[in-house]
């Protein structure tokens, strides 16, 4: 999953990527309103944290372009403005809920949590294919009867392979989900975590799972 924060206080900004990136998830961070519309507007996000007083381009302004574009990615404002009429104005111009400062980093993670289970239409907490399961909630990989120990990224990289089971994944594709928009697509880490992956979920299984197709990427199939 990759969110985008959009924040011009840094600590604020820094505080939440650290949790999140904690939690697995890919996120960038925009530090200003111009640049948080134009990452919004090229990029596929699960989730965007909008604050609302913004240098060069306000909360709401952004909010309202967004979704007269049709972007209807899944926008948390998190705010110090805490009135009912800026609560009610934001949901009106289109955000799906509205958190204030200061706030528990805790329920800022429930609350997204709910937000991507709302936007991808999913109630299940738990991903499988053949005898490979992952638990959204615990984040605990099996294979069969063996558990099978992560590291976050590979966690991260597990969990878009699952969600996209049976569709050819290409290395941009990868990049853009499980790194931020500063990933250097010339180096070969991918492959370096993806052959990782491979050596654990597959390695000692007879029914191989993780496919390369060579020149074009990665797929996830029985």
């Amino acid at each position: 999953m990759r969110i985008l924060i959009v924040e011009d206080e840094k600590k604020v900004a820094a505080f939440i990527k650290k949790g999140l990136e904690e939690e697995t998830y890919a996120v960038d961070i925009a530090s200003d309103g111009e640049e948080g519309l134009h990452l919004g507007e090229q990029n596929p996000y699960d989730l965007i944290i909008l604050d609302l007083m913004l240098p060069k381009i306000n909360g709401l302004d952004i909010l309202s372009r967004l979704r007269s574009k049709k972007i209807d990615t899944p926008i948390l404002l998190l705010t110090a403005k805490d009135s009912v009429n800026d609560k009610v104005e934001g949901l009106n111009q289109g955000a799906d809920d509205y958190l204030t400062k200061p706030f528990a980093f805790s329920e800022l993670l429930a609350r997204i949590r709910v937000l991507l289970r709302r936007g991808k239409a999913e109630t299940k907490t738990t991903l499988e294919i053949a005898d490979l399961t992952l638990d959204l909630v615990s984040h605990k990989v099996n294979r069969g009867d063996e558990e099978i120990e992560l590291t976050g990224k590979e966690y991260s990289l597990l969990e878009y392979f699952m969600r996209n089971q049976e569709k050819v994944l290409t290395r941009t594709m990868i990049a853009e989900h499980v790194w931020d928009y500063n990933f250097d697509t010339f180096t070969n880490v991918i492959d370096v975590y993806v052959n990782h992956l491979r050596k654990k979920i597959d390695k000692n299984f007879p029914a191989k799972l993780l496919h390369t197709l060579r020149g074009v990427g990665y797929v996830m199939k029985v």
